[in-house]
């Protein structure tokens, strides 16, 4: 469990399958405490998170994302929000369903990103420092220090999913924080226009 920023905590579950980390966030903003894409928990994030708990909200970033969602959300009784666009297609009980545009409790705006592997795929924006984004499938911290896109045969069309991607760069944000890979603590938003600048 890394203490990544004030407040921000990251547990990793590494996937032999995508030979990648699987990051979940612990946010504790305020009184509220939030859990987003929580893969399965190490002993010592289950420690971090039952002391400084109890969780009142997990937030799911797409479709694809629900990972322990709904375990931990019996667990730890808590509301769960997930996009509503992606949430036909998942095997969720959500509390709360969100939309492009939405302030989420803990003032964390919600970025809808167009032409996505999923229709609901959402960055979580929020304002802290110099700018907190945080990203499910969006982007993947691969290789580390930089972002990458992912195959793209999981797009109906790469370019259109790229020119999506270019609304992140509207915000101002340093830390980028992903669900897959390695988080970029500082300078991120440089690594996001390097792999969305266009190819002279």
């Amino acid at each position: 469990m890394k203490n990544l920023l004030p407040g921000i905590w990251q547990w990793s579950w590494f996937s032999e399958e995508k030979q990648l980390d699987f990051n979940g966030l612990f946010l504790t903003v305020g009184e509220h405490k939030i859990l987003i894409d929580p893969p399965p928990m190490t002993g010592e994030a289950s420690s971090v998170i039952l002391r400084n708990g109890p969780v009142d909200y997990i937030i799911v970033t797409n479709r694809d994302h629900a990972r322990e969602a709904a375990k931990y959300q019996g667990e730890f009784r808590c509301q769960l929000q997930v996009p509503e666009a992606d949430a036909g297609q998942m095997d969720l009980m959500p509390t709360k369903t969100f939309k492009d545009g939405e302030l989420l409790t803990g003032g964390i705006w919600v970025i809808q990103l167009k032409d996505q592997k999923s229709p609901g795929e959402s960055a979580l924006f929020i304002q802290q420092g110099k700018g907190v984004l945080i990203v499910g499938d969006a982007l993947i911290g691969k290789p580390a220090g930089s972002v990458s896109m992912l195959p793209a045969d999981k797009y109906a069309d790469v370019a259109k999913a790229q020119e999506g991607l270019r609304r992140l760069l509207k915000y101002n944000f340093d830390s980028l924080l992903v669900g897959d890979g390695t988080s970029i603590l500082t300078g991120a938003k440089q690594a996001v226009e390097q792999l969305l600048q266009p190819a002279s």
